[in-house]
């Protein structure tokens, strides 16, 4: 499959592809300082507190983005440094990265066609289904599930190596345990709830809408630039989303880091073959798709 990165020299691809620590560092220092913030207000609990829950529940949620550029071990120079905060989020968002990684490589090998792990989901092919999706509750459901299976050692898909599934094993037990551990704060004191629970509730939606943008209605085809999104934001939710956003761009070359992907944009946009001009531009189009069924596959 030819692609618009055969067209660019060998040197400017090397050059976008080499990683650095101080980019998601200076990132990540952002992202932590607006979390505390948000969670500061909610803990002293001033006049109009609550409105800093669905913001902080935002930002919590969003580090998915993160956690995923993790698993392509891109966002920092050190291994060791973006594994280990690849498995703190996946205590977050209870998305244990030890499983998330097989499962998100399976998702790249096979984009938007059977045998896509990340997309082989119940059908939204109507507004109510939509809706459900985007709840979040789904989402919820679906990984405490996950959790408590991989805990028992009944979580076997074909994309997991029996050792990686060990592994991934031995991460959910203990992620559960500190789970558990957190609720049982509960009994002393709300902070987990306000803190942790309710944000993450009321966060992941948004989360959801977004990620709807990546692949929803592409062509169900192997060609990347067909079957992947890019979505033409604002620069707010470029960087709450560690530039994911330039979505064909990174399965176009995922071991380009989240903050070389403006500057590969900017190199192939005019090639780019699936795009949408903003979140709520998509949205309305993926709903009014639903409303007259005639939806894209």
């Amino acid at each position: 499959m030819i692609t618009p990165l055969a067209d660019l020299p060998h040197q400017t691809r090397a050059e976008l592809a080499i990683r650095t620590s101080a980019p998601g560092l200076l990132h990540l220092t952002g992202h932590l300082g607006a979390i505390l913030a948000t969670g500061t207000l909610i803990a002293l609990q001033p006049p109009l507190w609550w409105l800093a829950l669905p913001v902080h529940g935002i930002l919590i949620v969003f580090l998915f983005t993160l956690q995923h550029e993790c698993t392509h071990r891109t966002p920092f120079a050190r291994d060791w440094l973006c594994d280990l905060v690849g498995h703190v989020i996946g205590l977050l968002i209870v998305n244990p990265f030890l499983w998330f990684r097989p499962f998100h490589f399976a998702h790249h090998r096979h984009t938007n066609r059977p045998g896509d792990p990340e997309l082989d989901g119940p059908s939204l092919a109507t507004p109510a289904q939509w809706l459900w999706h985007v709840s979040g509750l789904p989402y919820w459901r679906a990984q405490i599930a996950l959790m408590i299976r991989l805990a028992c050692g009944r979580e076997s898909p074909v994309w997991l190596p029996a050792t990686s599934c060990r592994r991934a094993e031995r991460e959910a037990r203990v992620l559960l345990t500190l789970h558990v551990l957190a609720l049982l704060t509960l009994f002393w004191s709300p902070l987990v709830l306000w803190l942790w629970i309710v944000p993450c509730l009321l966060g992941q939606p948004v989360l959801r809408l977004y990620l709807l943008a990546e692949h929803g209605d592409c062509p169900q085809v192997a060609d990347m630039m067909e079957n992947t999104r890019t979505t033409l934001t604002n620069r707010a939710v470029r960087a709450l989303a560690w530039n994911m956003p330039y979505h064909a761009e990174h399965h176009l070359a995922p071991q380009v880091p989240f903050h070389r992907l403006p500057a590969l944009h900017a190199l192939i946009r005019d090639q780019l073959r699936v795009t949408a001009p903003g979140y709520a531009a998509f949205t309305r189009d993926y709903l009014a798709r639903r409303r007259k069924g005639s939806l894209v596959i």
